[in-house]
């Protein structure tokens, strides 16, 4: 099976040079400095070279005469946008799935087809592929949704293994009236929501499977997230292409869940929600030259809900660009969890006019008021290496917000270098109970972080993961 073309890219040369309170968490001021540039834009670090661009529709797609090519018009798919083609899908993927050698079910250019709520079930006798150089599409939205199906999810993959979803194709999540139920935090005043239906369906989701491929194709107008991975190993997400507006809500482009052996290559995510986003259960995950924005960033979390147990390590995210968002890499936790993210690595990154673009917040709360808790999410051993550029003045460059009793602790920096992205004042970096280590002196100077490792932390380390 031919996979779509690789993008082969070269990162640029940095010009690297080194120039080089505790206060409430939750509710702080922070002072502000004049510090004298020659330019608000930072002329010290070069971002890496152009995002990959989507995949090209224009050629007509793929032409296959295999025996074990499966072309969802053979089995009565209409492709015109409006006939309900769900059964040919399943039929395609039934054939596909009970073929001894590997087999495509093809998704042809040129045709769109309306897919409802459906579960593509495994295991299959070989790897298969699902071509999609057309257009997939759900009902459009909410009124148009059946009754019996499922408003939580829309195209399922359960219990695969080896398996590639690539093309050139388009999937059209048709969210505009998912995002507009009147349950949804950006319709009321001030993020109120109002009562009502809110269940919005996630567009792909990958449940128990393994040896996944996800390349080379377009998703936009998701009803909620976009792609979402939960108890998953071994998977390779290569030139994807995700849109969706600012303002859609929890349309996150990528989430993984209990996933591990993760690779994220090569892609573009502009959305409403985080471009990716790491949840419990995650390890070995590996994400490079991300385009991401105008988005909420990359996230680990949010952990410890409802009091929950949550594990997360062996993270690195690299040679990226982050731009126009409301934050950059983040960690979030929610107090009262336990268990620990350890083993995270944020490198030569570039930094585009982003609020936060380096922030730890384990006093993450969705509502007005949270309570404070004893217990929290251990947060230690994390690196933030060659991040450069600017930051939406609303907020200061870094803010490590940690536990008040667990504290964040081994955090290093090295070679940071934020500017504001508007004027010369710079707010102090932000530190509540965090410990760490300055390699270099970093812009704006951080003195806040403090030194060693508490005992605390010695002696509840055993505790967590």
């Amino acid at each position: 099976m031919e996979y779509s073309r690789v993008l082969s890219l070269v990162f640029c040369i940095c010009v690297c040079c080194c120039f080089f309170s505790t206060a409430q968490a939750r509710s702080h001021k922070h002072s502000k400095h004049k510090h004298a540039h020659a330019s608000p834009v930072s002329q010290i670090s070069l971002p890496p070279c152009p995002p990959p661009e989507p995949a090209n529709q224009t050629n007509g797609g793929h032409s296959y005469n295999s025996t074990n090519v499966f072309d969802v018009r053979s089995f009565g798919a209409v492709g015109n946008g409006i006939a309900d083609d769900t059964q040919a899908f399943k039929a395609a993927w039934d054939t596909a799935c009970q073929v001894e050698e590997s087999a495509i079910v093809f998704v042809p250019y040129g045709y769109s087809f309306m897919i409802q709520s459906t579960i593509f079930t495994g295991p299959c006798q070989s790897r298969l592929v699902f071509q999609v150089d057309g257009t997939l599409m759900p009902p459009d939205g909410p009124d148009s949704w059946p009754q019996n199906n499922s408003k939580r999810q829309w195209l399922v993959f359960y219990r695969i293994n080896e398996m590639s979803l690539q093309g050139g194709g388009l999937i059209d999540g048709r969210g505009e009236n998912w995002w507009n139920l009147p349950c949804k935090p950006h319709k009321g005043i001030n993020g109120t929501t109002l009562p009502g239906p809110c269940d919005s369906p996630i567009a792909i989701r990958f449940f128990m499977s393994s040896n996944l491929t996800v390349q080379g194709l377009r998703i936009k107008n998701s009803p909620q997230f976009n792609f979402r991975f939960d108890n998953c190993r071994d998977v390779h997400i290569e030139s994807i292409y995700i849109t969706a507006p600012a303002l859609s809500p929890n349309t996150d482009g990528i989430h993984i869940e209990n996933t591990n052996n993760v690779k994220i290559y090569n892609s573009v995510v502009s959305n409403g929600d985080d471009c990716v986003s790491i949840g419990s259960g995650c390890y070995d995950v590996d994400i490079k030259n991300i385009t991401c924005g105008p988005s909420h960033g990359i996230s680990i979390g949010s952990l410890g809900n409802h009091n929950s147990r949550a594990c997360v390590s062996n993270i690195t995210v690299r040679d990226s660009v982050l731009k126009y968002s409301d934050n950059g890499v983040r960690i979030k936790t929610w107090q009262g969890g336990s268990g620990a993210v350890s083993g995270v690595t944020f490198s030569n990154l570039h930094m585009n006019n982003v609020r936060n673009p380096i922030i730890i917040d384990q006093f993450y709360c969705l509502a007005k008021q949270c309570m404070n808790q004893t217990s929290a999410v251990l947060v230690s051993n994390i690196i933030y290496s060659n991040i450069k550029g600017t930051y939406d003045i609303r907020s200061p460059a870094m803010h490590f917000a940690c536990s008040d009793s667990v504290p964040c602790t081994n955090l290093t920096l090295s070679d940071v270098e934020l500017l504001p992205a508007q004027g010369e004042l710079m707010l102090d970096p932000f530190c509540w109970n965090a410990y760490g280590d300055l390699e270099t002196l970093t812009i704006p100077p951080v003195s806040c972080l403090m030194e060693g490792t508490p005992r605390s932390a010695l002696e509840n380390y055993l505790d967590h993961c």
